[in-house]
């Protein structure tokens, strides 16, 4: 468990870097949350379940960054100086502060960022300069990126489970294989954009341009496309199951080779779509 624990506390200061106090604080967070994992234990919690209640005792980072030393600044000079950091990192785990951690990326600058494979579930990004980032892999379930400058970024493999972008610049943005089940669009622009292989189980697109995004061979359940862009869209080869296309533009989109049931069938039919070499189950 100490080193799940390890890596915890490396992806949560990952953002910050190399700062020269990093060991110490590392250290001594370490020995927090071991303690709280152990009492937890000595309650009768499974180890999955004490991990889960260590975790989210863990207080707000960018609180415990205000009382660190950062590169302009000395280490610990004073043995008053440690003792009053000890008793921060303690109050961390024992009474956190606002619970997420993560709020502190709103409105930040992590341009070309690394955050591969880190745990940022809940993260708020809003209004953040993120083009480039590295988020492959992460954990970002119900996290925020409203209005954020995502071009360019990736997000491959990530968890987006309930995540939210609204007015989000996604032009370029590497979704392949990404988990998108219950994420909401709204408002964002796709040009460029890989969706290869993601699961868009009831996810939503809003007001959004889609053209010439590839859904290819992609299975699509309870997908919602509203008052969106599909022009030169593809859906070749895609399995379309009680997927919505309420209000949107259609009638360029290619659904050569689709499968899908009446409904959705019918909803495009309406629409004016090409339905030519199209199977109905």
């Amino acid at each position: 468990m100490e080193d799940k624990l390890k890596q915890f506390l490396d992806s949560a200061f990952k953002p910050y870097g190399n700062f020269p106090a990093r060991k110490d604080v590392e250290q001594e967070l370490l020995a927090n949350l071991t303690e709280k994992y152990n009492d937890l234990k000595e309650q009768g919690k499974s180890d999955d379940k004490a991990y889960e209640l260590t975790i989210e005792s863990f207080g707000d980072v960018s609180e415990i960054m205000e009382h660190v030393a950062h590169d302009d600044q000395p280490r610990f000079q004073h043995e008053d100086d440690n003792r009053s950091l000890r008793k921060i990192l303690k109050d961390s785990i024992m009474h956190p502060i606002r619970g997420n951690y993560q709020s502190r990326f709103l409105a930040t600058s992590l341009q070309d960022a690394d955050l591969a494979d880190t745990q940022l579930s809940g993260a708020d990004f809003s209004m953040s300069a993120l083009m480039d980032a590295n988020f492959t892999g992460a954990d970002l379930r119900r996290a925020k990126f409203k209005a954020a400058a995502l071009k360019g970024a990736s997000f491959a493999g990530a968890d987006l489970t309930e995540s939210h972008f609204h007015s989000s610049d996604v032009q370029n943005v590497n979704f392949k294989d990404a988990n998108l089940t219950g994420a909401v669009f709204r408002m964002c622009a796709f040009k460029g954009a890989k969706l290869a292989g993601a699961t868009l189980d009831n996810t939503e697109f809003n007001q959004s341009d889609l053209g010439e995004a590839a859904f290819d061979g992609m299975t699509l359940t309870n997908t919602v496309f509203n008052a969106s862009s599909l022009n030169k869209a593809t859906f070749k080869g895609a399995v379309l199951e009680n997927v919505s296309f309420h209000h949107s533009d259609v009638k360029k989109a290619n659904f050569n080779g689709a499968t899908m049931d009446r409904i959705t069938y019918a909803l495009l039919q309406g629409s004016k779509a090409d339905l030519d070499n199209v199977t109905v189950k």
